[in-house]
């Protein structure tokens, strides 16, 4: 394994690169906390002229952008280099709009991970899917994201 991808399973090291990607630091996008033993990430977005609309509130792609990669980076943490695994769909619903910072909390748990390597055992591939709220400072629902990710445990390579 590389020394990068052994890095990236630090959560301090994770956090530090994914705050300095350069796509999440014009959103204002931040990861708030990151907690990869127990399945879970906190993202944060406050309200700036770099992302906002027409209209003053929050642009749409960031809030997506702000949901986007996390599921599937805390499945390939939990399944290990074994499993493909990919985003596949996503839709995203405007509830309310977002005039401040806000928050989103994207959770996984071990029971999770052992049904999805259940499912994955013979190699077929596995759809879950997910549901991401996000919430601004009162605590008012904005948005709800719905995550479809593809998992396939990898063949073994012919020797």
């Amino acid at each position: 394994m590389s020394i990068l991808k052994k890095l990236v399973t630090i959560p301090f090291v994770s956090k530090f690169m994914i705050n300095h990607y350069a796509p999440y630091r014009g959103a204002g996008i931040e990861i708030d906390k990151i907690d990869l033993p127990n399945y879970h990430i906190r993202v944060k977005m406050a309200l700036t002229r770099k992302n906002q609309n027409i209209v003053g509130v929050h642009f749409g792609g960031s809030l997506y952008s702000m949901i986007d990669p996390f599921y599937m980076l805390l499945m390939m943490h939990h399944l290990g280099s074994k499993y493909i695994v990919w985003d596949r769909s996503a839709t995203i619903h405007f509830l309310s709009p977002g005039r401040g910072t806000v928050y989103a909390d994207i959770r996984l748990d071990a029971m999770e991970i052992r049904h999805i390597k259940n499912l994955a055992e013979n190699y077929a591939p596995v759809h879950r899917n997910y549901t991401v709220n996000i919430f601004d400072e009162a605590g008012l629902r904005i948005a709800e994201v719905e995550k479809t990710l593809y998992i396939r445990r990898k063949k073994p390579k012919p020797q």
